[in-house]
């Protein structure tokens, strides 16, 4: 079945955990605390780590723990013993030259794990063990420049780690392997006794890639060119195409490069801001229609059996910091208490005749709530309102302030701006094409209790049109400074990137992502927000370096809940 016929899989929960068990795995063997995945990519930061070598490439086939610790593993030897300006100045340019080199980088990287690590060693192994039985299992090792190139990294492989080559095909590449091995055994002797040394190593390796590489031109102007040829030559191409930095991953935020953007030097601008608006969300909709879905929700609510209160003590434990709180009396340690001193005449035995000091935990914090009401949220409306409710009670409880916010357009498809545009003839790059609708359904001074009715507004099919994330995040991060609480956590809750028909069309498809991306490094450079994102069947990590993706409403229980607490907390990264 092809790629294109095949759907993508949900990115869950559990995915994500994976990733970052094993973003955590390379943070801990390489020493660089910056790493992360970010939409299913490994960052430095915000800056992406590509990956070339062929068995470290994503597959379908090879997403069993093992391996994905085994490819983490790997990289994280890479960024500990290579460096990385010597290998890329002798990097070759030629794509099969190229890829042989990198493989054999990453080989010899492998080979320097920690004696002590018993459970890297296995992991790498059992990596490129998979890979090398998906690799011949898939037939892309039946045509000649497969073949050559499969024996030649299970040599350099035996080679390297002094184990014996793969029993499964060792009958397989006999042959080859006897005639490429007069050719290449110098240099593959070489690579074992250089690997402590990259840029003695890189010798050897260079002299093999090169090698490989005129082999196999010289097998390819000899073979015949059957369909079969070609059909196997194509699939080789893909399945170890080096330069696969920007590969698409499924159900994770896509970002790219605007033109419209750069064209700007990179300042976004909007073309009219004259019909923008803030509205406070009760007010726009009827109040019968308001208390209807009130009882909708607190229908939806009872029937989920959430604890609450247990969720409002978390929240205590992750948010609120001890803080001074008056003198604790009666104590039998501590400072003397100077108003007991005379019982320690009339009474020699009593002991309690000290004070401490008393702290209870108390949380200078606000917690705001930003949610997208684009087209596409219509779906998620009743449960992502059951949810933000639940946890707005929650952190009511525990004495945390709250806000809750959401962000859509005037109209579909520019409405006036659009129309003011068109008047104007049309100038290119216009920016921002549609007229903003912040809307306010709970703000920082009003509690839980009287918002009730308000956040049900949420339901109100009519509120969701398209969505222009970075200016809600700019407009949410604003309010959130004005307020004094010491500190201040937005959670973004969206089920796709930025998104408005007039503006893209206007402008490029990645115009407002773009600005998105810019908004938040922005503020999480400022550092007085602490922006995260929860992503609705999405991956927002190309947006937010703290992001959660779940599926709703099936993870609508208490284990979600908890992740929420910890995510806001900054536990998961």
């Amino acid at each position: 079945m092809s790629a294109e016929a095949t759907a993508p899989a949900p990115y869950t929960r559990e995915q994500q955990e994976t990733d970052e068990l094993c973003a955590g795995a390379i943070r801990a063997l390489s020493g660089m605390s910056t790493i992360r995945y970010r939409g299913r990519r490994l960052h430095d930061g915000h800056r992406p780590l590509p990956i070339h070598a062929a068995h470290l490439q994503a597959a379908a086939a090879l997403q069993d723990l093992p391996s994905l610790r085994g490819a983490a593993d790997s990289v994280a030897l890479r960024l500990l013993h290579t460096d990385a300006a010597l290998h890329k100045s002798l990097c070759p340019a030629e794509p099969v030259a190229r890829l042989v080199f990198e493989l054999l980088e990453q080989l010899r990287v492998e080979t320097l794990a920690p004696d002590q690590h018993a459970g890297v060693a296995h992991n790498l192994r059992h990596r490129f063990t998979a890979w090398s039985h998906a690799f011949y299992d898939s037939g892309l090792a039946e045509g000649a420049s497969g073949l050559l190139l499969y024996t030649v990294f299970q040599m350099c492989w035996s080679r390297l780690t002094a184990r014996p080559v793969l029993e499964k095909t060792e009958d397989f590449i006999e042959a080859t392997r006897w005639s490429v091995s007069s050719q290449l055994g110098g240099d593959m002797a070489g690579l074992r006794r250089h690997r402590l040394d990259q840029a003695a190593f890189a010798g050897h390796a260079l002299a093999i890639a090169h090698a490989v590489d005129a082999m196999l031109k010289e097998a390819q102007d000899d073979q015949k060119n059957t369909a079969e040829d070609a059909k196997a030559q194509t699939a080789f191409k893909l399945l170890l195409d080096v330069d696969s930095d920007n590969e698409h991953v499924p159900d994770a935020a896509p970002l790219g490069e605007s033109r419209a953007f750069s064209d700007g030097d990179g300042v976004y601008k909007a073309y009219s801001t004259a019909y923008d608006r803030e509205e406070k969300a009760g007010e726009l909709v009827r109040r019968a229609l308001l208390l209807e879905y009130r009882e909708r929700m607190d229908a939806r609510i009872a029937s989920l059996g959430i604890n609450t209160a247990r969720l409002a003590r978390r929240f205590t434990q992750l948010l609120a910091v001890p803080q001074r709180d008056g003198w604790s009396f009666g104590e039998e340690e501590g400072t003397i208490d100077g108003r007991r001193l005379a019982q320690l005449i009339s009474s020699p035995s009593e002991r309690r005749l000290f004070r401490k000091e008393q702290f209870l935990p108390q949380a200078d914090c606000l917690v705001s709530f930003l949610v997208d009401c684009s087209g596409s949220m219509k779906t998620h409306a009743e449960s992502v309102a059951v949810l933000l409710d639940i946890v707005l009670r929650a952190l009511d409880q525990a004495g945390i302030k709250t806000e809750l916010l959401g962000f859509t357009t005037g109209a579909w498809n520019g409405g006036r701006v659009k129309r003011d545009w068109m008047r104007a003839r049309s100038p290119a790059n216009p920016g921002r094409l549609n007229e903003l609708v912040h809307m306010v359904f709970k703000d920082g001074d009003t509690s839980w209790r009287r918002a009730r009715p308000d956040i049900a507004a949420l339901l109100k099919a009519d509120l969701y049109r398209e969505g222009v994330d970075g200016e809600a995040v700019d407009w949410a991060c604003r309010r959130m400074l004005a307020r004094p609480e010491r500190r201040r956590i937005l959670l973004v809750v969206s089920d796709g990137c930025p998104m408005d028909t007039a503006t893209n069309l206007a402008n490029d498809e990645f115009y407002l992502a773009q600005h998105l991306k810019q908004v938040v490094a922005r503020r999480e450079a400022q550092g007085a927000v602490e922006i995260c994102g929860l992503g609705l069947g999405l991956d927002l990590g190309a947006y937010y370096s703290r992001s959660l993706a779940t599926t709703l409403p099936a993870s609508l229980n208490n284990e979600l809940f908890s992740e929420i607490a910890q995510l806001l907390a900054g536990r998961k990264k």
